[in-house]
């Protein structure tokens, strides 16, 4: 069933279908399309449908099959591996479950499996050693993207309409790039990440969906958000439901469009430049007021030093809380080669040199949402090139090279997971070569009304529902 998953609740509602016979559909789609893209990397049918003929939760997605990241949004008892080969070994299971996958559960949703992420989530292709590579339905030699690249590319080939994603550097936005999809980044404290996690990489972790289409992120965004208990942080909680943005008139704003890499020494891709070049034109006749600016503060070289430093450190706590769990110590040779310089670069370094990155992003945060005193959206290209060939960023475990062609890769995203601003990658151009290409907007803290009504108005001006890849089971 190609329909979205908000068409598909409605079904479910007006007893055109039952739960059993969506998950069963799904169910069929997943092993028709996943042995040539392998986004699962485990599945949970039987349970599924065992969930389904039972009395599911009369929430907005009654009996709607959704897939789960295989890092985060913990089920309690189900197996988590966040794409290593020392959890899969020891079939780790959490104890608990997460407010996250409650929130899934009260939604009513029916949880088919865990889609593949990179070991530890910590790049932006998922070519886990532990597991194999998933493939880009749109090219099977190339990445889906990452961290959330398994589910990007369940959602993009037809397998289900929504599936869970997260998002620390640009993990959801990005694989939605690649993939031709929605991703909506939430801001920092919109979806609690509780109990266990209260924050992650330094406050820049956020959980949220992949979706096909604007209502289907709206209306998942209304199903999840909302503060818990202890939560670190907090978000002004929206005026009115998201889907309820949906097709409202967003008025005329101020929009800065930023074509190429701030960063001097980044040469820009062509077609991401094209991407916003053309939605910006679009913008201008929808009646905003576009032009070329942006933060100055997103051109600073010193970002990545920082940001790289929080994410190092958070690697070396993970492997210790693992280690700890499994009541032993994570062995080098059990990580991939990226992981092992996270941990030695985490484990080197001193209390003050870690606050001292922290106060620097701090500042850092300061001087680029200020530009939001004077502009409501900030449109940029969501990637600097098309999907890459599979094994490219991963440099065949050169960590210097691979550091520099992902540097490269995504010179738009993580600046906006440590500001905590809301964005969004809508798949608004095709280049050169036949792929999607995503374009990102930005706005300020708590504000994602504002881009779910211009994302809502751009996918009318400019639609993709008809795009189908070369991997399609719907």
């Amino acid at each position: 069933m190609t329909v979205d998953a908000c068409a598909q609740a409605e079904l479910v509602r007006t007893g055109q279908v039952s739960p059993l016979e969506l998950v069963d559909a799904a169910i069929a789609r997943i092993e028709q399309a996943d042995p040539q893209l392998q986004a699962l990397v485990r599945d949970r049918f039987e349970a599924a449908r065992e969930q389904a003929r039972g009395p599911l939760p009369d929430g907005p997605f009654r009996g709607v099959p959704l897939l789960l990241k295989d890092l985060g949004c913990h089920l309690a008892g189900d197996a988590t591996h966040y794409g290593t080969s020392f959890l899969r070994e020891a079939d780790w299971r959490s104890p608990v479950d997460s407010f996250l996958g409650q929130a899934f559960a009260r939604a009513g949703f029916v949880v088919l499996g865990r889609t593949r992420v990179p070991e530890l989530g910590t790049t932006v292709t998922t070519e886990p050693t532990a597991y194999g590579p998933t493939r880009n339905p749109y090219d099977l030699s190339r990445s889906s993207g990452g961290s959330s690249g398994g589910a990007a590319a369940a959602v993009a080939a037809g397998m289900v309409a929504v599936a869970h994603a997260s998002d620390g550097g640009g993990s959801i936005r990005i694989p939605a790039a690649l993939c031709g999809l929605v991703g909506l980044k939430p801001s920092r404290g919109r979806v609690s990440g509780g109990p266990q996690v209260g924050e992650a990489w330094a406050g820049a972790t956020v959980d949220g969906a992949l979706t096909r289409t604007v209502r289907d992120a709206a209306a998942v965004l209304d199903a999840v958000r909302g503060p818990a208990p202890g939560d670190p942080y907090w978000a002004e909680p929206p005026r009115r439901p998201y889907a309820q943005e949906v097709g409202a008139d967003p008025g005329q704003l101020r929009i800065g469009l930023l074509p190429a890499p701030a960063e001097d020494g980044l040469t820009p891709d062509e077609d991401g430049r094209e991407a916003v070049e053309a939605a910006g034109r679009v913008l201008e006749g929808l009646g905003h007021v576009v032009e070329v600016a942006a933060p100055l503060a997103l051109g600073d070289p010193r970002f990545g030093r920082h940001f790289n430093r929080t994410v190092a450190a958070d690697v070396a706590l993970t492997l210790e809380q693992f280690g700890r769990a499994l009541g032993r110590e994570i062995e080098d040779d059990e990580l991939e080669a990226r992981n092992q310089a996270y941990r030695g670069l985490g484990r080197s370094l001193s209390a003050t040199s870690y606050l001292e990155s922290r106060a620097w992003l701090g500042a850092f945060t300061r001087r680029v949402r200020s530009w939001w005193e004077g502009f409501d959206v900030l449109v940029t290209p969501t990637v600097n090139g098309p999907a890459p060939v599979l094994g490219w960023l991963d440099a065949e475990g050169d960590t210097a090279l691979s550091g520099r062609r992902v540097r490269e890769f995504m010179p738009y995203t993580a600046q906006f997971n440590v500001t905590g601003q809301p964005a969004v990658s809508l798949p608004l151009h095709v280049g050169r070569t036949g792929l999607p290409v995503g374009v990102q907007l930005v706005a300020e803290h708590s504000r994602e009304d504002v881009l779910v009504r211009l994302a809502a108005q751009l996918e009318q001006a400019m639609p993709w529902a008809d795009r189908r890849p070369e991997v399609f089971a719907g």
